[in-house]
């Protein structure tokens, strides 16, 4: 039995809910609530030290990493396949997931942080505030919190998010141009998969168009990616017209200046 500690408007949970439908898989939900830190009570933190979700168990195997527990479903359960059998694309499938560990993960948190997380933090006192900060146990990551909780959209943390993401988006254009639709030699693979709740979070923030309006390929993957039943049922129609709302309108308070920052970016680059 696979069992899957998620959070529904994750990202990282995204990924590997949309990989376990894309293996037509059947798994157990456990529903850990991110907005009340039920990721640091001590039954969880037994299951994953680092405090954050997904976690997929697996013959009592825990596994941690949104990206490693993609690779191995993929690997454990290998029908339909998910990554190349050219060892060349699988190395392209596995620098689009790298892009995501090491900038647009980050990046997105920051912009939702902005947008969104930040009004909430403020609705904190003090005290708890600083527990949280201590609850993230990552130096890197707790610097970031209290730099975006300080300066809001003003935080460097924004600035190099913007730039990740324009890197990010000039690489996918130039790599499906020319291609047969998908980034990793011919197949959808976890390629998509990794990057596809990143574009969504953009998407519902509403930044989305920011990067890729003069990027036609871009667009054309991004149309081919939201028709995958697996996009659907564990990203798209997860989301209520609330959350979308909310999403919406903390994005648009805060778009015109992440418009000034890209063009700062582009002018700087």
């Amino acid at each position: 039995m696979l069992e899957l500690y998620h959070f529904k408007n994750s990202v990282c949970s995204q990924k590997v809910r949309m990989t376990l439908s894309e293996k037509d898989l059947e798994w157990h939900s456990h529903e850990v609530n991110l907005f009340t830190q039920e990721q640091y009570e001590p039954a969880y933190l037994k299951l994953n030290p680092k405090g954050y979700v997904p976690t997929l168990i697996h013959d009592s195997k825990a596994i941690w990493e949104s990206t490693l527990i993609c690779e191995y479903l993929d690997e454990a359960f290998p029908m339909p396949p998910l990554a190349p059998d050219d060892a060349g694309a699988r190395v392209d499938m596995r620098q689009w997931s790298k892009a995501v560990d090491e900038g647009l993960f980050s990046g997105v948190t920051v912009f939702s942080f902005s947008a969104m997380f930040r009004n909430r933090l403020k609705q904190q006192s003090p005290e708890e505030r600083e527990r949280r900060y201590r609850n993230v146990g990552d130096p890197e990551r707790r610097d970031r919190h209290k730099s975006l909780f300080q300066d809001g959209v003003e935080s460097p943390y924004v600035f190099r998010a913007v730039g990740a993401y324009e890197i990010a988006f000039k690489k996918m254009e130039e790599a499906l141009a020319g291609r047969t639709g998908w980034l990793a030699g011919d197949m959808f693979s976890l390629a998509e998969i990794n990057l596809a709740p990143f574009l969504a979070r953009l998407e519902y923030l509403t930044f989305l168009d920011l990067w890729i309006n003069d990027r036609p390929a871009v667009q054309a993957w991004w149309r081919r990616v939201k028709q995958r039943p697996s996009y659907r049922a564990q990203l798209g129609d997860l989301m209520t017209a609330d959350e979308i709302e909310e999403m919406q309108s903390a994005g648009d308070r805060i778009k015109p200046r992440i418009a000034e920052l890209r063009a700062e970016y582009l002018a700087w680059a």
